[in-house]
């Protein structure tokens, strides 16, 4: 089977559940309890592709407690068919951003894209954030203003714990009886989102965001 057909955040959700099974299974808890604690995992794991094929549900399920060793290797068999991020260029970027003729764009030759669910970068000259993602099937780009925090605190997107610094976005909401309106949307976001692609797991706020964002 060569065909890839796993996402980034959808192999981190994947190692999320292997870390719960661990900690129960550090726990010495009863095998009953261990065994649904695994059957409730593969349930949530498969949930994830639901038009996967029998050859690809059976890759995915975990067959009961294994060694650290053993999940390791399962992890890395994962990896062999991850959906990269779409490439890009850094002329497609600077096409994204018009109104910024110095900005500051990333190096995209050393960004592994299998670990991508979204890319982003920070450009201190302009105090921005970018952010980069495909949303329903075409790449789109916004921009965030960013204030740094003092305080460690859960990032909206991946829902961890880290340092954050809170970034804000201006949209032209579509309101017909006040055409000039515009709203402003905040969020405490990871500052780096290298890390924050490591531990994301869901893409429903990041899509939600982008969506009121962009005003769709």
């Amino acid at each position: 089977m060569n065909g890839k057909f796993i996402k980034n955040e959808q192999l981190n959700f994947i190692i999320k559940q292997i870390a719960l099974i661990k900690d129960s299974t550090n726990k010495n808890v009863p095998q009953n309890v261990l065994a649904a604690v695994i059957d409730l995992a593969n349930a949530k794991i498969l949930d994830l592709f639901p038009n996967a094929s029998l050859e690809q549900k059976e890759m995915l399920v975990l067959a009961g407690p294994k060694t650290d060793k053993e999940y390791e290797q399962y992890i890395q068999n994962l990896s062999d068919f991850l959906l990269p991020f779409p490439e890009i260029t850094q002329q497609q970027l600077k096409k994204m951003f018009p109104k910024h003729k110095k900005i500051k764009l990333p190096d995209l030759s050393n960004i592994d894209l299998n670990q991508l669910t979204y890319l982003s970068w920070n450009d201190l000259g302009y105090n921005k954030k970018f952010i980069v993602y495909e949303l329903e099937g075409k790449m789109v780009g916004i921009e965030c203003e960013f204030t740094p925090t003092s305080k460690k605190n859960l990032c909206s997107f991946c829902n961890s714990f880290g340092d954050v610094a809170y970034f804000s976005t201006v949209t032209k909401a579509k309101k017909s009886n006040n055409p000039d309106y515009y709203k402003s949307i905040g969020n405490l976001i990871c500052v780096d989102s290298t890390e924050c692609n490591k531990k994301i797991s869901n893409v429903e706020y990041l899509n939600a965001f982008l969506k009121d964002s962009l005003g769709k």
